[in-house]
């Protein structure tokens, strides 16, 4: 009996996650979150505060709680300090600037590693720029990443709740199913009963012919067996007849034909004195063959008898047994489907008495609350996060202004840079590059503190949400934490199930439907309701039992031999004996005359030629008409002689096993009477009672599956642990990760302004015009000036480009700077030369001449 696997319901697409992607920035946010709070969730302390009385104090809880926030309390620490020091540094830092201090004045002392420090600066601030615009870069991502999860997170909800509907949907269907299934076996009962006569007749008909068919296939072979023997002795008496009727014919023929010949040779004389006509007669007389009707007669009478219509009478009787069990068995059959009517009614009540159904109805309630309150804040939600993108893109946006600054005073710096250049006479170009730098420290600056402060309240937010929810999730504390009892005052989970153990915990409802169990077995309804009882049918099946019990099924007797019969066919195995056939079969075993016809026409022949020639025709006649002759005789003796020798060995052959045959026929025959009148009663109630447990087993079936169904396949529950799982991706892998990440690429960037602050300051004076020159370039002196001096001054200030290879400070240093002086030098040619040295320190550091003519 199939009948089928329960349907299960076909669920929609699983979660659409978000367009872009960053799993390597989520890594290091986690884990960075793993480092600032190593510790787990602090299910007792939780536990504790969830009491209404406690014995602990507030200020032991202040302690503990800030204990276990202590990574975060310290990071808020940083940022704040960041937040106030920040602005106020910069503000310190402008007015210094602006006051000629922390390098204000435009004045770049000058030595040999000069080119070495700036490039050392320009890649690190090149590195830092590098790494500002991918923190940038990864903090817009982010932002786009968290508008995709929050515009995703509806419809993903609306997903899973629909699966989830589906789900609840799919229980009274099932449910339905299971019921409906009961049809068949009711089907297959009415079906039986119905049909009583062909299946409890037809099994009663197997069992008596298991040992019937045995006797009356004897029986019947018996009677094949002297039916062929008759025919065999009957074959034998027309056989001899035919041949006695032949042999009459032939011998004048051959007699004649036998004196013509004499005569002949007679007339030959001495040439034929060795051939003898004599041997021209036949060799057997068939008229000696023993007569077989007395076996004829003993075999005739069995066949004549009315054995072989009383077997075929049982066979009748055997194949009217459906109809008389069918006639007998209609009340039974009528209490039978009364019963069968009230088994329906009791499994159809069972949907009214499962407890799964009040489940699918609370929790159905339950999702039509959660997607109504959705509805409502869909659209406000959506545009609350509109306005938050904007805003972090307005803030990606100021970084991304602080990079761009620092990349064009990168680029412009170098391309207007000239190393042979005074830092008072370097290009526009240069000094513009210069300017950016100092623009992106200034904006850095500016802004700061206010990427600090919503770097610091979103790691608050999301760094502590996706530790508290996300982290213990997946460590199993979060469910730890909801198992503990008294944690929500006034609501125990076993329960709200409808438990009485009181052993549900959520943790094991959780694994148990991730392993996608019926709820049957999750809830532990089987403590509650029993399906043994509730599908408990043995009063009807009993009652049933009962009305079979009442049949009494009789069937006609069944005769195989009687008496009379058995006698018949012992006289005719022993009067079916053939007679002594022995020298008949010597007989037909020699030729058919005492010579051969053929071998006498041959001898004819060769005498024709020595006999006279009034003998030579009548020697070729006889001759021929020996072989005429003998070719007729062969013609027709040949098919009854070879006739009568077969049918006298198959008479011989048959005849000698009839006797043993019959005699164990008989005996098989008896036993098998004897059976029939001691088993056929008990053949007819064991086939009964088989047929009644067959029915019963329909049902028997149906209540075992249906068993297995509810507790193993109806209501599923992977859906509803999909649905925790799509909770907490939608909470934790789209919607915090993506916040998270936010938050880390932007205070990435933020903590990288301050290096990149102090990198800047330094590259900038590398590139930007300064006002005071420091000359550096000191070479031997020109080739008609000697350099002399006396110190005078300090230090000397620097001295602007002069064509090569002589300098010549400009005008106005010569005029106002007191460090330069007038000298003379005496030329190599003699003749002096008039120009400016400069001394500092006490030392001469140099000469101007002016060119040589």
């Amino acid at each position: 009996m199939e009948l089928g696997n329960v349907p299960q319901p076909q669920y929609g697409p699983g979660l659409e996650a978000p367009g872009s992607s960053t799993p390597g920035l989520v890594s290091m946010v986690h884990g960075f979150l793993r480092l600032v709070q190593p510790r787990g969730l602090p299910i007792e302390l939780i536990a504790d505060l969830a009491q209404p009385q406690s014995e602990k104090g507030s200020e032991e809880y202040v302690k503990e709680l800030l204990l276990y926030e202590l990574g975060f309390l310290v990071c808020a620490a940083i940022g704040l300090l960041f937040i106030i020091l920040v602005p106020l540094v910069g503000c310190c830092f402008c007015c210094c600037r602006c006051c000629g201090l922390c390098g204000g004045r435009m004045y770049q002392k000058q030595g040999r590693r000069m080119a070495c420090r700036r490039r050392a600066l320009y890649g690190s601030v090149l590195l830092l720029s590098a790494l500002l615009l991918a923190g940038d870069v990864c903090a817009f991502i982010s932002n786009t990443r968290l508008s995709q999860a929050v515009s995703g997170t509806f419809p993903n909800i609306n997903t899973t709740v629909d699966n989830l509907g589906t789900y609840l949907a799919s229980i009274p269907q099932q449910v339905n199913f299971v019921i409906d299934r009961s049809d068949v076996p009711l089907d297959r009962t009415n079906s039986s009963l119905q049909n009583i006569g062909p299946l409890l007749g037809g099994t009663i008909i197997s069992g008596i012919r298991s040992s019937v068919d045995g006797a009356l296939g004897s029986l019947q072979s018996l009677l094949g067996e002297i039916e062929t023997l008759a025919a065999a002795f009957g074959t034998i008496s027309s056989t001899q007849g035919r041949l006695e009727e032949l042999q009459g014919n032939y011998s004048p023929r051959l007699g004649n034909l036998r004196e013509s010949l004499g005569q002949t040779l007679q007339r030959c004389g001495q040439p034929c004195a060795g051939v003898s006509p004599d041997g021209v007669t036949f060799t057997a007389n068939y008229s000696t063959v023993p007569s077989v009707e007395q076996q004829l007669e003993a075999l005739g009478e069995v066949l004549g008898s009315s054995l072989a219509g009383d077997l075929e009478k049982v066979n009748s009787t055997l194949e009217k047994t459906p109809d008389e069990v069918q006639n007998q068995t209609r009340d039974v059959v009528t209490k039978t489907q009364d019963q069968l009517g009230l088994i329906q009614e009791e499994i159809r009540s069972l949907q009214q008495q499962l407890p799964l159904l009040d489940a699918e109805e609370s929790i159905g309630d339950v999702i039509g609350n959660v997607t109504s309150v959705l509805d409502d804040f869909q659209q406000p939600l959506t545009d609350l996060d509109g306005i938050r993108w904007n805003v972090c893109a307005f803030l990606c946006c100021l970084v991304l202004l602080v990079v761009l600054c620092y990349l064009l005073g990168l680029l412009l710096g170098p391309l207007g840079l000239k190393e042979s250049a005074l830092p008072t006479q370097r290009s526009c170009l240069s000094n513009t590059g210069g300017d950016f730098f100092m623009a992106g420290v200034g904006f850095s600056f500016i802004f700061s503190w206010l990427l600090m402060l919503v770097v610091l309240l979103t790691f608050l937010l999301g760094g502590n949400s996706y530790m508290l929810v996300c982290e213990s999730w997946r460590s199993q504390q979060l469910f730890q934490l909801v198992d503990t009892p008294g944690l929500i005052p006034g609501f125990n989970l076993s329960e709200a199930l409808g438990d009485p153990s009181g052993t549900l915990n959520f943790s094991q409802i959780y694994r148990q439907c991730q392993q996608d169990t019926a709820l049957w077995e999750t809830l532990h309804l089987d403590q509650r309701v029993s399906l043994d009882e509730l599908l408990n049918i043995s009063q009807y099946t009993e009652e049933i039992s009962a009305a079979f019990e009442e049949v009494n099924i009789t069937l006609s007797p069944i005769s195989l031999l009687s008496e009379s019969q058995r006698d018949l066919l012992l006289n005719a195995s022993r009067a079916a004996q053939p007679p002594n056939f022995t020298h008949t079969l010597q007989q037909l075993d020699q030729t058919l005359t005492l010579v051969s016809l053929q071998d006498l026409a041959t001898e004819l022949e060769q005498l024709v030629d020595k006999a006279g020639a009034d003998v030579k025709q009548d020697l070729q006649d006889g001759a021929a008409e020996l072989r005429e002759l003998d070719r007729e005789l062969q013609a027709s003796f040949s098919g009854p002689l070879q006739s009568l020798k077969e049918n006298i060995y198959l008479a011989q052959s048959r005849a000698a096993q009839l006797e043993t045959q019959t005699k164990t026929t008989l005996d098989t025959a008896k036993e098998t009477q004897e059976f029939l009148g001691r088993e056929v009663v008990n053949i007819i109630k064991n086939e009964t009672w088989a047929f009644l447990e067959g029915m019963l087993d329909f049902f028997n079936t149906y209540i075992a599956w249906a068993k297995s169904s509810l507790r193993r396949d109806v209501a599923r529950c992977k859906p509803i642990a999909q649905t925790l799982d799509n909770a907490e991706a939608i909470t934790c892998d789209y919607l915090l990760d993506s916040l998270n990440a936010f938050w880390f690429s932007l205070g990435w960037c933020t903590a990288l302004l301050l290096p990149t602050i102090i990198l800047a300051v330094r590259l900038a004076k590398f590139y930007r015009r300064m006002h005071i020159a420091d000359v550096y370039r000191w070479g031997a002196a020109p080739r008609r000036c000697r350099a002399w001096g006396s110190p005078s001054g300090p230090h000397c200030a620097a001295l602007a480009a002069a064509p090569s290879p002589f300098w010549a400070p400009p005008p106005a240093l010569i005029l106002f700077s007191p460090w330069f002086v007038p000298g003379t030098r005496s030329g190599e040619e003699g003749g002096a030369e008039h120009g400016w040295c400069c001394h500092h320190e006490g030392a001469l550091r140099g000469c101007c001449c002016p060119r040589a003519a």
